[in-house]
């Protein structure tokens, strides 16, 4: 548990996509009821990827059995929130697809010289004058491996199609771990995404994302900006076909805005929590 207000790329990029559902989560803490089949699904893949990455770093056999409890060991921990599935899907579906890009991955030359695996990562952001800021930043980094052009963090995603370059390079989430990586190891930095493609038949993809000075700059301004936004309580709802379609809070969303009665009381903003 953080004892002090941290930011991750999580929080700032669901500032980003929609500032109410950030406040209606990281502010207010509404429950949710439901989750999304597609975080369940990636969550269970990346378990079962960080035990066998883990095995590795620790000179161990890795066991195809464990590998696949841990995969539904992480489907099961969902602390009683439903799954909510898209038109189509099955649990025993996407389970078996899960299964398969795991195996997919099992089947390449195991990474060598790995350094961390899911390590969480606390450091400091500095704007573009390069003052730091007062909040810092949590990451935790799928796999970092030792290159011999630096440390390279590799980010394991699932995805249902092909990720295009433009999106690995507009994200900010290889700048936090460019930035995370940098700050704590004094170690030049690099990432590529590791794309598991749950089509018919699994494929992998690599991306490669490097990082200047400028970019991580450019993220504490971002920081900055949205942490300021944050602290004016400036929340409004950012509604899209991406943003609404698994969205847990549509009910407090469509009363967000709605006249209020005389005895209502709109709630108190809270302490600025980041994470």
């Amino acid at each position: 548990m953080h004892v002090r207000p941290h930011w991750s790329y999580s929080s700032i990029n669901q500032y980003l996509a929609c500032p109410l559902r950030y406040y209606f989560q990281r502010i207010l803490g509404l429950p949710q009821p439901t989750v999304g089949s597609g975080l369940v699904f990636g969550s269970a893949v990346h378990a079962a990827l960080a035990h066998y990455h883990l095995a590795l770093k620790l000179n161990r056999t890795p066991q195809r059995n464990a590998i696949h409890n841990a995969f539904v060991d992480a489907w099961n921990q969902r602390n009683g929130i439903g799954i909510a599935f898209k038109d189509g899907e099955t649990r025993a579906d996407l389970m078996t697809q899960g299964m398969a890009l795991v195996e997919l991955y099992l089947k390449e030359p195991p990474p060598e010289r790995i350094v961390a695996v899911e390590q969480e990562i606390i450091c400091p952001v500095h704007d573009s004058q390069g003052e730091y800021l007062e909040t810092p930043l949590v990451a935790v980094a799928d796999l970092i491996v030792d290159t011999d052009d630096g440390l390279l963090v590799r980010e394991f995603k699932t995805s249902a199609r092909a990720y295009g370059e433009s999106e690995v390079a507009s994200s900010l989430q290889p700048t936090c771990y460019v930035n995370a990586v940098q700050e704590v190891f004094g170690e030049p930095a690099t990432v590529e995404y590791t794309v598991l493609i749950k089509t018919k038949t699994p494929k992998i993809q690599r991306l490669p994302a490097s990082r200047t000075d400028e970019d991580l700059g450019r993220l504490g301004e971002i920081v900055k900006n949205v942490e300021k936004g944050v602290q004016a309580g400036i929340f409004y709802p950012v509604e899209s076909a991406m943003n609404c379609s698994t969205c847990p809070y549509r009910g407090p969303c469509r009363e967000w805005g709605r006249p209020k009665l005389p005895q209502e009381e709109s709630p108190a903003l809270v302490t600025l929590e980041v994470g």
